[in-house]
């Protein structure tokens, strides 16, 4: 009873004193919104129309400059409108696969509202937009079998690092059966990693394509990560350091290629391995292959960055001048020995390309040293598109008994 009566006159007091009694109502919940107000807070883009023409969208409303770079093309301005949303449409685009990426207020950022991307090395990724074409195109995925592609980690002893590399087997692959492949290295450039030939260019689809239209031989190709110092990852000094070439090589030949070899069918000897590579990657294949022509028979590059061979690979850095002292400290044993065991050498180049120059003093100082590679310059700069049709011509030219 004393209790009771206790609690009945503490509560009456706490209901008396001010702080109590001047307490507001709760707020009522805010409403959730609406499925119309959610939809016009989304933003499409990129979105393709049935021309060919890709319209950009990017919700920026404190913005005051947001343009849209796209490989290979001039800069694209975009137009603010309503809500805050930029915009821009390119004028028809041949069918592929065109990188772009949005820079706001000179920030450079890739599309929030695209999921197709590639990474970027030392951080961040670069937005994807396809221009779908006839299934006839080698990068296009059609009905035909496809094959499988294999991720691998390995910790490189030689670079000091944990890394990785990825290994397509064509279709119709069977690690029971005694037949084997022929196995292609298919090099990456600079800023990318090992994923960036299949989730960007394709490769494994170019293969596809090409291996069922019976133009290519079935082969085993193996995407590597393409640096030599573990700086490389953080750092674009890392990138371009000088050693990095020479490690990678090394590691190429004693690690990742032993590797490739106890886990897969392979065909082990040089006139069943083929290393072809882009920018850096090109640079790369060149100096692996030609140096280790007893164990590639086939060497490509594509746009080449043989600007890579001097001291630095960073824009506005010192270089040697291309006048064959470079080249002669990567090449110290090149000479007609070294070319006449090489069942295809191939170098191509768009004539846009700012490393043009460069292709074709190399092309030159080869052919002083009695090795004259298959020089090629197409349309085009430095960019993916030129590098998926140099993929699509070269492929057929590998494990052949005669090359064009």
């Amino acid at each position: 009873m004393f209790r009771s009566i206790a609690l009945s006159v503490s509560l009456a007091a706490l209901a008396a004193s001010p702080s109590f009694a001047q307490q507001p109502p709760a707020p009522p919940a805010a409403p959730a919104p609406s499925p119309s107000a959610m939809f016009r807070a989304m933003v499409r883009s990129p979105e393709v129309s049935a021309d060919g023409r890709i319209t950009f969208r990017l919700r920026a409303p404190n913005a005051k400059a947001v343009i849209v770079n796209r490989a290979g093309a001039p800069p694209l301005a975009m137009t603010a409108g309503d809500e805050g949303v930029w915009t821009a449409t390119t004028e028809t685009l041949p069918p592929d696969i065109y990188p772009y990426n949005f820079v706001v207020d000179g920030l450079q950022i890739a599309d929030p509202g695209n999921a197709f991307v590639k990474a970027v090395l030392p951080g961040g990724s670069q937005s994807l937009v396809h221009v779908p074409g006839p299934v006839s195109l080698p990068w296009e995925i059609g009905t035909v079998p496809r094959g499988v592609v294999h991720h691998h980690y390995y910790k490189s002893a030689i670079v000091g690092d944990e890394r990785d590399y990825y290994v397509y087997t064509p279709p119709g692959y069977d690690a029971s059966k005694a037949s084997t492949y022929p196995v292609l290295f298919l090099l990456h450039g600079i800023t990318d990693d090992a994923s960036a030939w299949t989730t960007a260019r394709r490769a494994n689809v170019i293969l596809d394509n090409l291996i069922a239209a019976g133009k290519a031989t079935p082969m085993i190709m193996v995407n590597t990560l393409g640096y030599g110092v573990a700086s490389a990852r953080t750092s674009f000094q890392g990138m371009a350091d000088p050693a990095s070439m020479t490690n990678f090589g090394e590691s190429v030949i004693r690690e990742v290629l032993p590797q490739v070899e106890a886990a897969y069918r392979t065909t082990k000897a040089r006139e069943g391995r083929a290393i072809v590579g882009l920018s850096m990657g090109g640079a790369q294949a060149c100096y692996i292959g030609l140096n280790n022509a007893d164990t590639f028979a086939w060497v490509a590059g594509f746009s080449g960055a043989y600007v890579m061979y001097g001291s630095s690979a960073l824009p506005g850095a010192p270089r040697p001048p291309l006048d064959g002292s470079a080249f002669e400290k990567r090449f110290p044993a090149l000479g007609p020995p070294v070319g006449a065991k090489l069942r295809l050498f191939w170098l191509g180049m768009g004539v846009d390309d700012g490393l043009l120059e460069p292709h074709r003093q190399f092309a030159a100082w080869l052919a002083s040293k009695g090795v004259r590679p298959t020089t090629v310059e197409t349309p085009g700069g430095h960019t993916w598109m030129v590098w998926r049709r140099n993929l699509a011509e070269v492929a057929p030219m590998l494990f052949q008994e005669k090359t064009r």
